[in-house]
């Protein structure tokens, strides 16, 4: 009888540890509402969609993936993410997600990966309660490829009352200059639907664009014609299955060697051109300085030339690189007046780069070299005062 008793104990000690450890939605929300107020008022993503999104992606913070990588949003690791991943299974087998270190590091990552991409730019000019607008506005960007995903979201905030943490947050949420910007927006895809496409291994990300499964799906960036291929994928093949050279789709990539794709990336089936729409290109953390010709559809060499770098410089997070021919400027004499034209070149007077020293900051670095701390920001596109040991700042132009 005592052994049964025994076993019964040790049965229901089982239940209830396995009962507490699993979270109710309302758990979750008392657990995390904080940090999703705390992004709102530092990159203004709504509070209430933050909160439904970590609700629905973690399964109430139940699920597999957030127990073994602190994922709450089901970010998956991208060419631009330098940091560690967890396979897990998805819309294929075995994919890569984002690891972190902390849900606070999770939500910071969110935050910037809505702020940080072009496809999710318009939602800012949304009213930050309007979270219809956003629900539907996240799906309409291609965050995620379930046609009910707005429903559910609006759902969560409804029946948890989520808006209140917006509304707590609103007076607060930062105001967005694009007109800041636009040099460095990121060099979009254009995705041709009406071209033909080629049968390939692998999908792109259902959080990027859909693609169908077993295609190439053919595009431009900075009008060149390419495929965006994911890891794992063999250049052989896209050369056999575009009818394109091997020799020649790896020189309009700037590769010496057949291989197998380390990262998601573009594959340019053309010649890429010598300089972008846009001025500049701020670099990504773990970026190279071919992986920033690649993204902006740039002839590696052309952009090596144009700042003054070798094609195999190291470059720092943060540096901002310009991805067309530097302008000067040079006085005529007309009239005995003196005027100023301006010139395009390729032989501008080179800029001048400060690689950042322990200990320093923006105000010494800028009294060494003479300047303002305000030139130092505008000329490194700097939104703060944080700087990075070992980045490389533009000091004089």
């Amino acid at each position: 009888m005592m052994k049964k008793l025994f076993v019964i104990a040790a049965a229901w000690m089982v239940c209830a540890a396995a009962t507490a450890q699993t979270l109710t939605p309302e758990q979750y929300i008392e657990k995390y509402k904080d940090l999703a107020v705390k992004e709102m008022k530092r990159m203004g993503v709504p509070a209430a969609i933050t909160l439904a999104q970590g609700l629905l992606e973690t399964e109430s913070g139940n699920s597999d993936l957030l127990k073994k990588s602190n994922n709450h949003f089901g970010i998956k690791c991208k060419s631009t993410w330098s940091g560690e991943g967890v396979s897990h299974d998805d819309d294929e087998s075995g994919e890569c997600f984002r690891t972190y270190k902390s849900a606070d590091e999770s939500y910071r990552d969110h935050s910037n990966f809505l702020r940080g991409n072009q496809r999710y730019l318009f939602l800012f000019d949304l009213d930050p309660s309007d979270y219809k607008g956003w629900a539907y506005g996240l799906k309409k960007a291609g965050y995620a490829t379930n046609p009910k995903y707005p429903a559910i979201l609006i759902r969560h905030i409804e029946q948890y009352n989520l808006q209140q943490y917006t509304l707590l947050a609103i007076n607060d949420v930062p105001k967005y200059d694009k007109s800041k910007f636009e040099d460095d927006k990121e060099v979009p895809f254009v995705y041709n639907d009406t071209e033909e496409t080629k049968p390939i291994v692998k999908t792109v990300s259902n959080k990027e664009e859909p693609v169908i499964e077993g295609y190439d799906r053919i595009g431009h960036i900075n009008n060149v014609k390419c495929v965006l291929a994911t890891r794992g994928t063999s250049l052989l093949a896209i050369a056999t299955r575009q009818d394109i050279p091997l020799a020649k789709l790896l020189q309009y990539n700037d590769l010496t060697e057949d291989g197998i794709l380390s990262k998601d990336q573009p594959v340019y089936l053309e010649k890429k051109g010598t300089q972008c729409a846009t001025n500049y290109y701020t670099t990504q953390k773990g970026e190279t300085l071919r992986d920033v010709a690649q993204q902006n559809g740039i002839q590696l060499e052309a952009l090596a030339e144009y700042n003054h770098l070798t094609k195999n410089t190291s470059i720092s997070e943060g540096t901002k690189l310009s991805l067309q021919p530097q302008r000067q400027y040079t006085a005529v004499q007309d009239n005995s007046k003196s005027v100023v034209t301006k010139t395009s070149t390729t032989t501008a007077a080179p800029v001048k780069y400060h690689s950042v020293q322990p200990k320093e900051g923006l105000y010494g670095i800028a009294k060494k070299y003479g300047i303002t701390v305000q030139q130092l920001k505008e000329w490194n596109n700097l939104t703060s005062d944080s700087i990075s040991i070992g980045q490389q700042l533009i000091v004089s132009k």
